[in-house]
């Protein structure tokens, strides 16, 4: 299966991510393109959250239920969007043009690749090896690592969101990191033409 954008995790950041991307697919600059999501929810720090503190959200929202909301989300509003599940992603590897994404189960062809899971030493994806570090905003005890960036972007069509592009481990952090790399991606699809996508009220 071929992509333009194939997003890897639905946490707060790759959720966010698809979600915006999804929400631009009417749009003459997206239209027809082809957005991928591959979940790894088993694995996301939402599993064991609890939310008190975050604009928009019912204190005591527990992050499992968000997880699943999301994908709801994404399918009732952008059913467009692929969510792909049980499936893990062994390895991201350049290809003629975009990057090639095999799973456990199959391989994917993609223009852009944003990798969002987590930030643990644990994350072992094979051809990103080159880009690990130590995460600049972690406790250096807790063994967190980074994918080296800059503003998100690794190298030309791959980008890294959330915790893993380096930024704290905070809900709406993670998911304006995966809202700000959608908007990188519709800019460059939109002819380098800055690009953001909001709903509105019709009066």
């Amino acid at each position: 299966m071929n992509f333009d954008a194939l997003i890897i995790g639905g946490g707060a950041a790759g959720m966010s991510c698809a979600l915006v991307l999804g929400s631009a697919l009417d749009k003459a600059y997206a239209y027809n393109k082809k957005i991928g999501l591959i979940a790894h929810q088993k694995s996301s720090h939402l599993q064991n959250a609890l939310f008190n503190n975050v604009l928009g959200l019912e204190p005591g929202t527990l992050g499992k239920d968000l997880l699943e909301k999301g994908k709801q989300q994404l399918k009732d509003l952008y059913p467009k969007v692929s969510q792909i599940e049980k499936e893990k992603v062994k390895s991201i590897l350049p290809a003629t043009e975009g990057y090639i994404v095999e799973t456990n189960k199959q391989q994917y062809q993609t223009k852009v690749v944003v990798i969002a899971v987590g930030y643990t030493n644990l994350m072992t994806i094979k051809g990103l090896d080159a880009f690990i570090e130590a995460h600049p905003r972690a406790a250096e005890e807790k063994n967190r690592i980074w994918l080296k960036n800059h503003d998100h972007k690794i190298k030309e069509g791959l980008y890294v969101a959330g915790t893993l592009a380096g930024w704290r481990s905070q809900f709406a952090i993670a998911c304006g990191s995966g809202a700000q790399v959608a908007t990188d991606i519709l800019t460059m699809w939109n002819n380098g033409k800055h690009t953001k996508v909001h709903d509105k009220v019709i009066a």
